[in-house]
């Protein structure tokens, strides 16, 4: 059985709608192997679909499908340490997932960026698959069915990624449901200059412009109203040190981006916001880069 661990990723980062993401450092993994039926487990008991609903399970067939072998089924193994339905990727480790240890077991047939477009392909777009397959920061453009990525590490040690995860979930069809059809020239114009700022920001060392280049006007205003107490944690983040915070994904977990320095005092600061709001089913947690991206375990 080959066994894939696949990074988390939080992607938009504000104003990169759909086309900037990144890896951090916490892990699913996927075991998979040829089989003459299909059976699924779940290591770690997390509830997970155990039949051809299976994220996992769709991608190896999937990739089977475009390199031409037949499989009768497969045993897939899973554990799964990214929580579901977040907007931390847990569906694109999924998918990734499947298709790397397909790709595995067919002996690479499939280059990386053959598996980002293929990953594109079932996921709809390439902000989170790209990073989780690529590892650290990926801006990413889709044209003619092909995804054009830049990847780049980040430094490690510089910066950290404090993640609020509210007790519930959202659903990225109920999340994409909000946005309106059409934006102004203005609010396109206000993003499109802050993607550009962002990437720079982070690929320049310079973390004190995210305060500006991660601000949103494309998706946030329009989704932040579905998750309660987000303004509230943005502005208690923004006060304890951090460069700036967005909704990570579709939601509903929270990414604040602040000074790896800042990071273990940050925390008190954080669950205290916690206990000051009552939210005892929400989790804090702390995260560094992923800069090698999915492997072979």
């Amino acid at each position: 059985m080959v066994e894939i661990r696949i990074p988390a990723t939080s992607a938009n980062l504000g104003s990169g709608f759909d086309s900037i993401g990144l890896a951090l450092n916490l892990h699913n993994t996927v075991g998979l192997e040829e089989a003459d039926r299909l059976t699924i487990r779940s290591l770690d008991g997390v509830p997970i679909p155990l039949d051809e609903h299976s994220l996992v399970y769709r991608a190896a067939c999937r990739l089977y499908d475009v390199c031409g072998r037949r499989v009768d089924g497969f045993a897939i193994e899973q554990r799964s340490r990214i929580p579901m339905a977040r907007g931390l990727g847990s569906s694109s480790a999924c998918i990734v997932g499947g298709l790397m240890g397909a790709n595995e077991l067919l002996g690479r047939p499939l280059d990386r960026a053959a598996l980002v477009d293929l990953a594109t392909e079932i996921e709809g777009h390439p902000d989170n698959v790209a990073p989780a397959l690529l590892g650290g920061f990926v801006a990413s453009a889709v044209e003619a069915g092909r995804v054009y990525t830049v990847r780049r590490t980040l430094p490690e040690g510089k910066l950290a990624f404090a993640v609020m995860i509210p007790d519930f979930p959202l659903r990225t069809a109920e999340a994409r449901a909000v946005l309106p059809e059409q934006v102004s020239h203005a609010d396109a114009i206000y993003n499109l200059s802050r993607t550009s700022l962002l990437t720079a920001a982070l690929l320049e060392g310079r973390y004190e412009l995210l305060a500006v280049a991660m601000g949103d006007r494309l998706h946030q205003p329009y989704r932040l109203p579905l998750i309660d107490h987000a303004e509230s944690w943005f502005a208690a983040a923004k006060e304890a040190g951090a460069y700036a915070s967005a909704i990570s994904g579709a939601g509903s977990s929270l990414l604040s981006v602040l000074p790896a320095s800042r990071a273990e005092a940050f925390r008190p600061q954080a669950e205290g916001w916690l206990r000051q709001n009552r939210l005892d089913g929400w989790r804090f947690q702390l995260f560094g880069i992923d800069n090698e991206g999915a492997s072979v375990v």
